[in-house]
């Protein structure tokens, strides 16, 4: 279970600013923030967070517990494979998987909503390998973006 590119640096940008009302860049749009990365990826019939995610969904938790007022809509991918119904229910498992891990950091259950798209919004439309990794994944909305 290596860890991928998210180490030390990952912390980065979670300092003074990150909070409501800091000053420059808002940091869900600061493109050097990790809160500007809002996608998730899974292995193959997973919903398991892999280590390489663990610091982006931390940070995202942390953002919401410090902005009371902050809500968040995750959104459950899969790629095409399967039937609807399983890729529903994997997509669920998926975007539940990430709201878990924001509860457990302290983010508060009424500021997220868990939702499966399944196989219906695809990031890359290829019928390949590349294109199915792209495609799993859960994506981090916020409200007002």
């Amino acid at each position: 279970m290596g860890g991928g590119g998210m180490g030390a640096g990952a912390q980065e940008g979670m300092g003074a600013g990150a909070g409501a009302g800091g000053f420059g860049m808002n940091p869900l749009r600061d493109p050097s923030n990790i809160l500007s990365r809002r996608s998730v990826y899974f292995d193959f019939d997973s919903y398991t967070i892999k280590n390489e995610y663990r610091d982006l969904v931390l940070a995202h938790a942390r953002y919401l517990r410090d902005n009371s007022n902050a809500r968040v809509l995750l959104q459950g991918n899969t790629d095409e494979r399967g039937s609807r119904e399983y890729n529903l229910a994997l997509g669920q498992r998926r975007a539940d998987s990430v709201k878990n891990a924001m509860l457990l950091s302290g983010a508060r259950d009424h500021q997220i909503e868990a939702v499966s798209l399944g196989e219906e919004k695809p990031r890359a439309a290829g019928r390949d390998e590349s294109s199915w990794i792209e495609n799993r994944r859960a994506d981090i909305l916020y409200q007002g973006e």
